[in-house]
């Protein structure tokens, strides 16, 4: 159990941090354009936050459902973006590449933090 728990805490930091970059290097080079851009960032944020709490002996339940559910809300609202992320990268023309992409990268580190912490949970089990 702790073995799968701690791979889904580092993990957990690693794709925070990632977030945080990716939400900050679309805002940025969109030319500050839309706030929203940093929607990224937030959940990073969330996701180090709820990972270094689980590295406590005493949060880790409450940590690893809190780290789920925030990958679940994070896929949820990234993963209309995938669809056009696949349309840019088959070639045509979507109205802002900078968000296909932004949020095609957050859905797909979502899902890798959603079936860590799923895994996590089935062996607390």
């Amino acid at each position: 159990m702790a073995n799968a728990t701690e791979q889904t805490y580092l993990a957990g930091i690693a794709a925070g941090t990632l977030l945080v970059v990716l939400g900050v290097a679309a805002y940025v080079l969109t030319d500050f354009s839309s706030v929203t851009a940093l929607i990224p960032s937030l959940f990073g944020l969330l996701f180090v936050v709820l990972a270094r709490l689980g590295r406590d002996a005493g949060r880790r339940e409450v940590a690893i459902y809190g780290l789920a559910i925030a990958a679940l809300v994070g896929l949820a609202g990234s993963a209309m973006g995938v669809g056009d992320a696949v349309a840019l990268a088959a070639g045509e023309d979507v109205e802002r590449p900078a968000a296909a992409i932004s949020q095609a990268v957050m859905a797909v580190v979502s899902i890798v933090v959603l079936a860590l912490a799923g895994r996590a949970i089935a062996a607390d089990r």
